[in-house]
């Protein structure tokens, strides 16, 4: 079993997450895990960027109001890196942009094909140096957010850097799917209007 090095990061103001993350990450063998707690996006999309640059596997998630948790997979022993655009304090990732999904799948023609591209459109949003401020799912597209849905790790992994995930209570309830719900929060009809009305850019994949 790899080893874990668990990060108690709440309350701390940035940069000292990812320092604590940093310093845990030197310690690691080969194949270790660093986990790390925090209490607010901005540290999670700190600690994510951090990741990113080592070329590790990042998983985050919501576990409580003001509660986050990110777990920093390492390859091979970490040696803490200095340089200052790694400890340096990111302003919020996310944009006035919203995504706005309204199908489980993307495009037209087989829809097996089109699972796929869904999949790998939502987490190459996840991947995205400007985050989206909120990601609506409606018809179809409440599915990917409920039970069953293989988006769902790169789902919360978003709801954990801030993104708000919300998904239409009336389509929910269509398709029988409302105690199915795995992440983010239900929406109604006037919210996503005036969500999409506010936004700056609306994306529809």
């Amino acid at each position: 079993m790899a080893k874990m090095i668990t990060v108690d990061a709440r309350g701390d103001q940035c940069p000292i997450p990812v320092v604590k993350a940093k310093k845990a990450l030197g310690q690691l063998p080969e194949g270790g895990l660093v986990r790390v707690l925090v209490d607010n996006e901005i540290a999670v999309q700190n600690l994510t960027k951090l990741g990113r640059h080592q070329s590790m596997e990042v998983h985050s998630q919501k576990l409580g109001e003001k509660e986050f948790e990110v777990v920093l997979a390492s390859d091979e022993a970490m040696i803490p890196q200095s340089e200052p655009e790694e400890t340096a304090c990111i302003p919020d990732a996310r944009g006035n942009t919203v995504v706005a999904v309204g199908s489980a799948v993307m495009g037209n023609g087989d829809d097996q094909l089109g699972a796929v591209l869904m999949k790998g459109f939502l987490y190459a949003v996840s991947q995205m140096d400007q985050l989206p401020d909120a990601i609506l799912f409606y018809n179809g597209g409440a599915m990917l957010t409920t039970e069953g849905s293989q988006s769902l790790e790169d789902l919360k992994n978003l709801e954990a850097m801030g993104v708000k995930i919300r998904t239409c209570g009336t389509c929910l309830d269509f398709y029988q799917l409302k105690d199915k719900l795995q992440v983010g929060e239900v929406t109604n009809m006037y919210e996503i209007v005036e969500t999409l009305a506010a936004a700056g850019k609306v994306i529809r994949p």
